[in-house]
């Protein structure tokens, strides 16, 4: 059964986007990009609401990106050779390859899904996230940890529930990023 890895970049304060849906502020470090990248590839599925797609699709449709660096290189390939499952119900196809479109978010074929994949499946989006927790189906929260207040804005983790979580790991990065793992305690 492979796990359900919710990871996202979150300023100290908690956002994942700011007051007026920015995030520029996102770490341009190599170590941090790089261990994304490598997380990225140890999944088979990416689970993305449609903004956080829209926003992700362009290490796709933009290859310029993979120009900058070596690391953006190595993240624009592996972005695009893992599956995309989108939850939207205003798409009509997806913009991408080896992307597929899904109206609703389904807590008992995620379940399934879950149990007959052979490689983790991460999921991308404050909002999707919230479902997934919320039926209990998230495995591990990987936090990177900015070293910046932004104020306000979009959490990056669920609010109106609660969910218990134990630390598994940590890892400090040279730019004072900070990635924090964590399971759910059951």
């Amino acid at each position: 059964m492979a796990d359900l890895i919710y990871a996202t970049n979150v300023s100290l304060d908690g956002y994942i986007e700011d007051a007026d849906g920015r995030f520029d502020w996102l770490p341009g470090d190599d170590d941090v990009f790089a261990a994304h990248t490598a997380l990225m590839r140890s999944a088979g599925t990416l689970f993305y609401g449609r903004h956080l797609y829209e926003t992700m699709s362009v290490w796709e449709t933009e290859p310029s990106l993979a120009g900058r660096s070596p690391a953006a290189a190595e993240f624009a390939a592996a972005w695009r050779a893992t599956a995309k499952v989108v939850y939207s119900t205003s798409l009509t196809a997806p913009s991408t390859a080896n992307t597929r479109i899904e109206r609703a978010f389904d807590p008992d074929r995620i379940r399934a899904l879950k149990a007959g994949a052979g490689r983790e499946i991460l999921i991308g989006g404050a909002d999707l996230a919230a479902q997934a927790f919320a039926a209990r189906l998230i495995d591990e929260v990987q936090l990177y940890v900015l070293p910046l207040v932004i104020g306000g804005g979009k959490p990056g983790l669920p609010t109106g529930m609660r969910v218990d979580l134990e630390l598994i790991d940590q890892r400090r990065f040279d730019s004072g990023v900070v990635l924090l793992r964590y399971r759910p305690r059951r």
